[in-house]
């Protein structure tokens, strides 16, 4: 399936210079998504897997439903504030300061197995502050997931040592 005809490339949102890729128009067609959610499934489920962990908020579109597809458990990574219960939290740079995420202290158990999963892998920060995450909690990272990949922006080489698997790359330029 040619991906690249289902998915509306924004210039300069959410400010000049950036293209946004958004997904919504992947989501509205429902042959696309269900290629993305499958394609996405048989790749995690051909990795030692027994939780999935998406990131705030596109991630968690295509995470809960490989998760329900796969039967695993499904855990959140989200911004400051937004989890109801006890949480551990990872702080990482950005271009002008840093941000931070958090989740559940219990959403994974130590040695288990997990696959991160976001809707695009760009400069790969975080996605890096949720595998620490997974690793404050005793979790193995396994491999990590996405949907998108933006290739020039070295999120695959800051992710260096763990296996790296997108459905569409694309170029921001």
């Amino acid at each position: 399936m040619d991906l690249k005809k289902h998915l509306r490339v924004v210039p300069d949102f959410p400010k000049k210079g950036i293209q946004f890729f958004d997904i919504t128009t992947i989501l509205q067609n429902p042959e696309a998504f269900k290629y993305v959610v499958d394609t996405m499934a048989d790749y995690i489920g051909s990795v030692p897997c027994d939780v999935i962990v998406s990131l705030e908020s596109r991630g968690f579109l295509f995470a809960s439903a490989i998760a329900y597809k796969l039967g695993k458990s499904h855990a959140l990574v989200r911004k400051p504030g937004k989890l109801p219960y006890k949480t551990v939290s990872e702080s990482y740079s950005l271009e002008y300061g840093t941000d931070t995420v958090e989740m559940h202290e219990d959403a994974i158990a130590p040695g288990q197995n997990v696959v991160v999963i976001d809707d695009l892998l760009a400069t790969g920060g975080t996605v890096d502050a949720a595998i620490k995450l997974v690793e404050k909690l005793g979790g193995k990272v396994t491999a990590l997931s996405f949907f998108i990949e933006i290739e020039g922006l070295d999120g695959r080489e800051k992710l260096a040592g763990y296996e790296i698997n997108s459905i569409l790359k694309l170029r921001e330029d």
